[in-house]
């Protein structure tokens, strides 16, 4: 069995890719717009600019496969139960995405030290999806 983070937005599914390609090094190993899918797929209408969107995209950061869409049929809704957490090697690398994900973000918790953690901070980036960056305590 293997479980795979799946991520939806409303349109803005190619941006964030390149967010996270920036912040995380995210590689991007497949995408399909809905314009090159077979229409039967899904079950409702689409405008021009939507057809454009992700219908699916697959990519890994670090070794772990993640799963992307732009989502038209239900109302987009960003949450704060789910939260997704990133270990990096340095704090050098924790800044790094930290600062690229709080443009037009909100920091939930600054970048800081603490008993368990080097360098760790959260942040929920533009798109809605919460991010905690971390190092262990000690880095590599």
């Amino acid at each position: 069995m293997i479980v795979t983070p799946v991520l939806h937005y409303h349109g803005q599914c190619e941006e964030a890719m390149a967010l996270y390609g920036q912040a995380f090094g995210l590689k991007t190993a497949f995408f399909l717009r809905y314009r090159d899918a077979d229409a039967r797929d899904w079950n409702v209408t689409m405008t021009e600019e939507q057809r454009n969107g992700i219908y699916h995209a697959e990519g890994h950061i670090g070794d772990q496969r993640f799963m992307m869409a732009d989502e038209f049929d239900q109302p987009f809704q960003p949450g704060t139960a789910n939260f997704l957490t990133l270990t990096f090697d340095t704090a050098e690398e924790v800044q790094h995405a930290f600062h690229l994900l709080e443009v037009e973000g909100t920091v939930i918790y600054p970048l800081r030290s603490t008993t368990y953690s080097s360098c760790m901070g959260t942040v929920k980036d533009k798109f809605g999806f919460r991010w905690g960056l971390m190092t262990e305590q000690t880095e590599k």
